[in-house]
Parts: C-alpha cells; sequence; structure tokens
C-alpha cells in the first residue's frame, strides 16, 4: 500500500466529503458518516499495525476558492503525510442552481487554476496526494450538469498527470454501477450528488484502489 506505517491521511473537500464532521477537524468517532469514516474504518481494520491517522477538514458548502482561502489552518497546520482533495462539484453546481448569481460560480479556467496552485504548493510539503474528480450521478452525459462535470473532472486528470500524483476517477466508479441500477439511487433524495452509505462506499472504494489497498490482508 502507498501509505505507510504511522502515516497521517488529511481529506479535504465539499459537503460530499464533510459529512456532519466534528470541528475544527473531524476525527475518530466524530469523523462524519460519509467515504471519509469508511476509509478510515477500512484503513485501521485491514491494517491495525499500521497506526495510521486519518483526519476529516471537509466543509459543505466549498469551492475551490474556499479550499485555497482555509489550506494553511485546515491542511498545513496539521503536517500531513497524506493529503487527499476533492473539490469541484459546488465549482459546478453554483452554475446552474444560482445561474444568475455569477460572483458564486468558478469557472473552468479559474478552478483548474487555484487547484494545479494548491497541488504544487503542497507536494514539497507531504509524502504523497491524492486528486479525487468531482462526478454528477447520471449515465446521461448529454445532461448538461454532467457534461460540465465531466469538464471539470478533465482538468482535475489534467493536474494529476502534470504533477504525477494517482487520480481517483470517481465518475467513472459511480458509471461503472450505472451500468446495473440506476445511479442516482445511490445518491440522498435522488439529487444526484450526495451519496448515501452504497454511494460513499462507492468513493472509499476507488480511493483504496488508488493507494494499492490489499482487500485480502490479514
Amino acid at each position: 500500500m502507498k501509505i505507510e506505517p504511522n502515516n497521517m491521511l488529511l481529506m479535504i473537500g465539499d459537503s460530499v466529503t464533510d459529512c456532519g464532521r466534528a470541528r475544527p477537524v473531524g476525527e475518530h468517532w466524530a469523523i462524519g458518516d460519509g467515504y471519509v469514516g469508511l476509509v478510515d474504518a477500512l484503513l485501521n481494520t485491514a491494517y491495525p499495525d499500521y497506526n495510521l491517522r486519518v483526519l476529516n477538514t471537509g466543509t459543505s458548502g466549498d469551492t475551490v476558492r474556499h479550499l485555497e482561502a482555509r489550506w494553511q489552518e485546515d491542511v498545513f497546520a496539521h503536517s500531513p503525510d497524506w493529503v487527499s482533495i476533492m473539490i469541484g462539484i459546488n465549482d459546478v453546481w453554483r452554475q446552474f442552481d444560482r445561474p444568475t448569481d455569477p460572483s458564486q460560480h468558478v469557472y473552468l479556467d479559474e478552478y483548474e487554476q487555484i487547484l494545479r496552485k494548491l497541488v504544487q504548493d503542497t507536494l514539497p510539503k507531504v509524502k504523497g496526494l491524492i486528486l479525487m474528480t468531482p462526478y454528477y450521478m447520471s449515465t446521461t452525459v448529454e445532461d448538461p450538469m454532467r457534461a460540465t462535470m465531466d469538464i471539470y473532472g478533465e482538468a482535475v486528470k489534467r493536474i494529476a498527470a502534470e504533477t504525477g500524483v494517482p487520480c481517483v476517477d470517481t465518475q467513472a466508479a459511480f458509471d461503472r454501477i450505472g451500468e446495473h441500477i440506476y445511479p442516482a439511487t445511490l445518491s440522498h433524495g435522488w439529487d444526484h450528488v450526495h451519496p448515501n452509505t452504497k454511494g460513499h462506499m462507492v468513493l472509499a472504494r476507488a480511493f483504496l484502489q488508488a493507494i494499492d489497498y490489499d482487500w485480502n490482508r490479514s
């Protein structure tokens, strides 16, 4: 596995990462009810000898602008060994649910510029960094929000390729499930964005595959 013994993994993002985590930082029983909690549970049950620490600093409603503003306090201040970033859903969503308020829209150029800077600034300070694409739980690729989310996901993949960091294609993970079941059933209230338990497991599984997690370890 890429993450080594005694490492700290910090996972940051928006509401999908947040999931009711404690403030100022989510950890242990207050890590939140989403994929971060599942990653923590699966890591520490399969690798109890690794003494791994997982922190959650996701914040509901965040765009990449918000991440940049709190990066020192919510990432660097904790001195993590590994950082996972999943951001972009709200950067896209605000363009659709608040179309008349462009001040809340984060368009592609700005999104890619800020995310690239965060990655470049963070890499020298950590052992590893993992990017996770934004997603929309719909297999209708012509849907305007899904189509825009795919464009932002491609930006994440570009940054990962440029910087040599692993990239978790969360959209591909949901699309794989969507070949067999209606993908919105993996979200709360069928909003296509906020996962239920099954949806969070899709994210956790995709993340763990990216770090070479051994599902058969005993």
